[in-house]
């Protein structure tokens, strides 16, 4: 279901539990006009989308776009680089589909911030702020928080055809204790511009990864996975009335029937056009189409895999034809990627097939599509992991690798990155950068350059108090 924070009754038509409408959406939708009126430079708003893969629980540099070889058995790890389709490049093993593809995206290894905490980590890359605000809860988000890119993205750009401008699927992030995870919404610029959530996917607090075929639990407890991947239901709240429309509208079915009276509503009772971008998003067959599994393709599916990172990455290629400019894809919950043991088996067998294939199926389907060019893929998460290898006997039977926010490997594609290309080192342990260091600041600021957002560009906080958005240059080195 589409999800959103409560707002204010007064202000905005109440919704029930699985509506999508009254989600708040930004009145400072500033488009990309102060940027036109600048110099296009190089790759400034080459982008008009963004996937923002999302690699929850931190992926290991050093068993997948980093490794080293030639390091000691405790760094090095159990696997071993393969040469990719670019000279000199190596990559892990278990990626090979990617490392046919390698011309399509781009490496950034040394990215660094100084968390080494989950909670702390999600909210510095997902928010592209190194420190943390003051108040800060590591428990649950609130509006304490910076807002994320995601949510500053979708404040700043615009959609066609009243669609919503930024939107995480295909679930949110929840800890295994069932908290929220912080640095996901928009903070300090209030609930009605938190970016719109596509629940697809259920929580569970022992299962993880691209389920039902590649489900696994980091301490292999033996519990069946229950989560099923689920068709989002576009439909309101039965509370909702308004005007003219005075019965209740509960399924969208309904709504298409009655679509011409909503039209009629949205320019009689002066709702604002946000929500009347609601209101059209219920009847909009290309959107239901986008999200629908059970319509897609059979081949379409079985090239990005039948499972719920495969899923997910097809929907977020179809929002992305739709015009939609920012997509959160959180590839796995839970932490997924956090793996203290256990850890060289979980990668081979559970993380790496779906990943490896989900992720090649949306960079060829861009490519073929004429899209990859205007649409960034990015693929990130809080944190890399430790060079040493550690045991944990109390909760794990074999070995893997802790926290690390010294140093993570990025993938770019598309959107004015250049394929082919590394920029930054890691020093021989994979423990530091060694060349060209990377602030979460810098990454965020990449972002927002290629989809055209201006460094001028600010947002507003709840008391209508500016904030800059830039807080580093861009890494003009990744650019093609």
């Amino acid at each position: 279901m589409l999800t959103h924070q409560a707002i204010d009754r007064r202000r905005w038509i109440q919704a029930g539990a699985s509506s999508i409408l009254g989600l708040g959406m930004s009145h400072l939708g500033a488009l990309r006009a102060e940027g036109a009126k600048q110099p296009i430079r190089g790759s400034f708003g080459r982008a008009k989308s963004c996937i923002f893969i999302f690699l929850s629980g931190g992926l290991s540099q050093h068993d997948s776009f980093d490794m080293k070889p030639q390091a000691e058995d405790q760094i090095r790890g159990e696997f071993h680089p393969i040469a990719t389709a670019t000279p000199g490049l190596q990559i892990c093993e278990h990626l090979p589909m990617l490392a046919q593809r390698s011309q399509r995206w781009g490496l950034l290894r040394s990215l660094t911030h100084p968390s080494n905490d989950h909670s702390a980590g999600h909210h510095i890359m997902l928010t592209g702020r190194s420190t943390l605000p003051s108040g800060f809860n590591p428990n649950a988000p609130t509006r304490l928080d910076e807002p994320s890119i995601a949510a500053i993205a979708g404040v700043q750009l615009a959609a066609p055809n009243n669609l919503p401008t930024a939107l995480c699927l295909p679930e949110s992030l929840v800890h295994s204790t069932g908290r929220v995870i912080p640095g996901q919404n928009a903070g300090q610029m209030g609930p009605q511009h938190d970016p719109w959530l596509l629940q697809a996917s259920p929580f569970d607090n022992q299962s993880y990864g691209a389920f039902p075929e590649y489900s696994f639990d980091h301490q292999q407890r033996g519990k069946p996975d229950p989560r099923v991947f689920g068709v989002p239901q576009l439909g309101l709240g039965a509370d909702w009335a308004t005007g003219r429309l005075a019965d209740r509208l509960g399924l969208l079915q309904s709504l298409n029937h009655r679509k011409d009276q909503i039209e009629q509503i949205t320019s009689n009772q002066s709702l604002d056009r946000y929500r009347a971008q609601a209101l059209t998003l219920l009847t909009d067959p290309k959107l239901q189409r986008a999200l629908s599994i059970s319509q897609a393709d059979p081949k379409q599916l079985e090239r990005y895999g039948n499972n719920s990172f495969g899923w997910s990455l097809w929907m977020a290629r179809q929002l992305v034809g739709m015009g939609i400019p920012m997509i959160q894809v959180q590839l796995g919950n839970n932490e997924t990627w956090d793996t203290h043991g256990n850890a060289f088996p979980h990668l081979k067998d559970k993380l790496f097939p779906p990943t490896d294939r989900a992720l090649s199926a949306l960079l060829d389907d861009l490519q073929e599509s004429g899209l990859l060019d205007e649409t960034l893929v990015v693929v990130a998460g809080e944190f890399g992991r430790t060079p040493q290898i550690t045991l944990l006997e109390q909760h794990y039977k074999l070995p893997g690798r802790d926290h690390w926010g010294a140093v993570q490997s990025v993938l770019f594609a598309g959107g004015g990155t250049a394929g082919g290309t590394v920029v930054g080192k890691s020093d021989p342990r994979g423990a530091y950068p060694e060349e060209l260091p990377v602030t979460p600041e810098r990454f965020a600021a990449t972002i927002y350059h290629l989809l055209g957002i201006p460094p001028s560009a600010h947002w507003m906080d709840a008391s209508d108090r500016p904030h800059a958005i830039y807080h580093g240059e861009p890494i003009t080195e990744l650019f093609a």
